[in-house]
């Protein structure tokens, strides 16, 4: 996949088409650790792909449902708008990247 940066810095994680409505995806960009892409209904967001738990890729090993995703290996679980831990045993948040959206294309701001 061929990841760009757009005229405002922006980096492209993907197209809005790649992630169906209840469902991510893993983004590996040059330069950062591996992101995951959340979509909830028309509505779209990332973070960090390693739980901040046990190390397990939350696209690989997660369960989204709603704005949660559950890690697997321990039941932990974060909301996905923010970050913020919303089970045990995770106490640590996700770090959470803005995603905005032009022309049907997915992008993050890394500042």
């Amino acid at each position: 996949m061929n990841h760009m940066t757009d005229i405002n810095g922006h980096l492209r994680l993907c197209s809005t088409e790649q992630i169906k409505p209840g469902e991510m995806l893993g983004v590996e960009l040059p330069g950062l650790p591996k992101l995951v892409v959340y979509r909830v209904a028309d509505e779209f967001y990332c973070s960090q792909d390693l739980c901040t738990h046990g190390a397990a890729s939350l696209s690989d090993e997660g369960d989204l449902d709603g704005y949660v995703i559950e890690c697997t290996w321990h039941e932990g679980r974060f909301d996905i708008r923010d970050g913020k831990p919303c089970a045990l045993p995770c106490t640590v948040p996700l770090r959470i990247f803005p995603v905005t959206i032009e022309r049907g294309e997915l992008f993050i701001d890394i500042e």
